[in-house]
C-alpha cells in the first residue's frame, strides 16, 4: 500500500503540473496583443483585410481589432487620441500636416503609389453630361472624396486643366454615395476613389474621364509614383510597444507580398468594402511598398508631392518626409 508521504507528495507534483499546464493556457490566451486598426473602407485597405484574413496577424500574436473611419481628418484625430495604434490608409498630406501640429505622430511604413497604372483618384462625369475631358466640366456640380486633401488635389487637377474656382461648384462627399449620387444625377461629375469607379462604369451610371491624375498633374507625368497615401503607425505605439510595432509591420509586409503576386487577394474587398463579387476581379488596385523597399528615385517623388502641397499653402512649412518613414 503506498504511504500517505508518498501519497501526498504524488498528489502534489500532479497538482503542480496541472496548475502550470494551465498558467501555460492562460499565458498562452494572453500572448495576442492588441492592435487598434483605423480603416478607411476602399480599395487602399486592402492589406490589412489580407493580412486578417490569412492569419498573418495571429501568426505574429497580434489581436488586430478594426475601427472604421472614413476620411483622413477622422484617421488623425483617433491618432491623436489615441483611439488608434495604426491607420491602414492615411492621406500622406493629413500625415505630414499631422506631424507638423505633433512632431512624430505620424510614422508611415509603407505607403502607396497612384498613377495611370496603378488607378485610386479618378474624374468621372455621369450618364447623359456632356465632357470628354475635365477641362470640359465647366459649370458642373461636382463631388470630392471627402477631407481637405481629396478637395486640394481636385481642384489643383481641376485648375491645371483651365478651370479656375467659380467655374464649378466642388462639395465633399462622403463615399459611400458616390455611387448613388452618379446613379441619381445629383451631381454632373466627381472626383471619386475606387472602387466606386469601376462599380459606377459596370452600371453605366458614370464613365471615366482620366485617372491617375495627380501623378500626371502635379508630378508632370503619368507614370510618375504619386506616393498619396500610406500605413501609418503612431510615435506613441512604436515607443511604448516597439516588439508589437515591428511584429505588426512583419504581418503587413507578408500581406503585400501577397498582393503584388496573388490577384485572388481582391476577393477580401467584398465584404469589407463596397465592392460587389462581380466587379472584384477587375477593380484596380494601388501599388503597395513598404518604407524599406523605396528606392531614392520613389524618397524623392514623395518629397516633390509633398513640396508641391506646401507651395500651394495647404502645409505651413517644408516636411521631410525621410524623417517619417519607419522601417525596422
Amino acid at each position: 500500500m503506498m504511504s500517505f508521504r508518498k501519497f501526498t507528495r504524488r498528489t502534489a507534483l500532479t497538482l503542480t503540473a496541472v496548475a502550470a499546464v494551465s498558467l501555460t493556457g492562460i499565458a498562452g490566451a494572453a500572448a495576442a496583443d492588441k492592435v487598434k486598426v483605423g480603416v478607411f473602407p476602399v480599395t487602399s485597405a486592402l492589406p490589412y483585410f489580407v493580412a486578417l484574413e490569412r492569419g498573418y496577424f495571429k501568426d505574429v500574436d497580434i489581436d488586430a481589432e478594426m475601427v472604421r473611419l472614413i476620411g483622413g481628418p477622422a484617421l488623425v484625430a483617433a491618432m491623436i487620441t489615441n483611439d488608434i495604434d495604426v491607420a491602414a490608409n492615411l492621406v500622406t498630406i493629413e500625415g505630414m500636416n499631422a506631424n507638423l501640429k505633433k512632431p512624430g505622430l505620424v510614422n508611415y511604413i509603407s505607403v502607396n503609389s497612384q498613377n495611370k497604372q496603378y488607378k485610386m483618384e479618378t474624374f468621372v462625369v455621369r450618364k447623359g453630361f456632356n465632357a470628354n475631358s475635365i477641362a470640359d466640366l465647366k459649370g458642373a456640380k461636382i463631388m470630392s472624396a471627402p477631407g481637405p486633401a481629396n478637395i486640394m488635389m481636385a481642384k489643383a487637377v481641376l485648375a491645371a486643366n483651365g478651370l479656375k474656382e467659380g467655374d464649378y461648384q466642388l462639395d465633399q462627399l462622403a463615399m459611400p454615395q458616390h455611387v448613388t449620387a452618379m446613379q441619381a444625377g445629383t451631381y454632373d461629375a466627381g472626383y471619386t476613389l475606387e472602387p466606386a469607379v469601376t462599380l459606377m462604369e459596370n452600371q453605366g451610371s458614370a464613365k471615366a474621364l482620366e485617372s491617375g491624375v495627380i501623378a500626371t498633374y502635379v508630378l508632370g507625368k503619368d507614370d510618375a509614383d504619386a506616393w498619396v497615401a500610406g500605413t501609418a503607425l503612431t510615435g506613441e505605439f512604436l515607443k511604448d510597444r516597439p516588439d508589437v510595432a515591428r511584429r505588426f509591420a512583419q504581418a503587413w509586409d507578408r500581406a503585400l507580398a501577397d498582393i503584388a503576386k496573388d490577384d485572388t487577394v481582391r476577393a477580401h474587398l467584398v465584404k469589407n468594402t463596397f465592392t460587389p463579387e462581380a466587379i472584384a476581379p477587375t477593380v484596380p488596385l494601388v501599388k503597395f511598398v513598404m518604407a524599406d523597399k523605396l528606392s531614392d528615385g520613389d524618397k524623392a517623388e514623395f518629397q516633390q508631392f509633398i513640396d508641391f502641397v506646401t507651395d500651394n499653402g495647404i502645409l505651413s512649412e517644408k516636411v521631410d518626409v525621410n524623417k517619417y518613414l519607419k522601417t525596422f
